[in-house]
């Protein structure tokens, strides 16, 4: 038998791993579900039905990137006591499997619930919108046009993903290393770093460059000239670095520290 991996073995410890925490999987995830309709009728009542586009992004975004945060942080969760720590390592499966059964109910199984429910909600709020409209009106056609369902490969939805991605394996890093309510301290850590890394890119920006208006860290800086503002941007080889870098490597490199951390423990 495969001491890494092996189909048998890998298929009892995901289906284990699944009833154990079914109540706590499909908890956390239903109420990223009722949060995201909540946000886009809110967002839509707030509008008197007219800011589809803002509700659409701004419930994709805090629905998928919120509830894979929150799921992440549970993934991973068994070290909250000794006993179910030890338990979970003693589990007859390899650190690999263990850490592949995380991955993915991070990585398909919550992404692929959350855009078939995103995909259905959305439709029949456009369809709602459409068929309230007046087809004899001046604007039908401008106002039809104006709403349509959201599509996945927009560029918003695209950097809602690389913030996922990016959200849910420093959580499942940070519910390795901290025990007790991991999910607050990850984030916390991670919002120190950000900062650190935003302001520290404000003062480099402020040495290097006069009357600087606001800055993004490997983005962009805004420069107020006269009583406009112009934007410096990356020169496009070094933007594209900077992509692949958020986009895979530090993924990448945070997945493979959680797999080293649970191999860690296993020691």
């Amino acid at each position: 038998m495969n001491d890494l991996f092996e189909v048998k073995r890998f298929g009892l410890l995901l289906k284990k791993t699944v009833s154990e925490r079914v109540l706590q999987l499909t908890g956390l995830t239903g109420l990223a579900l009722i949060a995201t309709f909540i946000i886009y009728s809110g967002v839509l009542y707030a509008t008197d039905g007219m800011g589809h586009n803002l509700a659409q992004n701004l419930s994709f975004v805090w629905g998928i990137i919120g509830g894979g945060c929150f799921l992440s942080s549970i993934v991973f969760g068994y070290f909250s006591t000794n006993a179910s720590g030890a338990a979970y390592l003693t589990l007859p499966a390899s650190a690999f499997e263990k850490w592949l059964c995380g991955i993915l109910i991070i990585g398909i199984f919550f992404p692929v619930v959350f855009l078939v429910f995103y995909r259905v909600m959305d439709t029949c709020f456009v369809m709602f919108y459409h068929n309230s409209l007046n087809k004899h009106a001046p604007r039908y056609t401008e106002m039809y046009n104006a709403v349509q369902v959201y599509t996945f490969d927009n560029n918003f939805a695209g950097q809602a993903i690389m913030i996922y991605v990016n959200f849910v394996t420093a959580m499942m890093v940070g519910s390795l290393y901290f025990n007790k309510v991991s999910a607050v301290k990850t984030a916390l850590v991670y919002a120190g770093i950000l900062a650190f890394i935003y302001f520290l890119n404000l003062v480099l920006a402020h040495a290097m460059f006069t009357n600087v208006d606001m800055a993004f860290p490997f983005h962009n800086i805004f420069i107020k000239v006269g009583s406009g503002v112009g934007s410096l941007e990356l020169p496009a080889t070094v933007s594209k670095i900077v992509f692949i870098a958020v986009q895979y490597i530090i993924p990448g490199v945070l997945l493979l520290t959680t797999y080293i951390r649970l191999r860690e423990k296993e020691i």
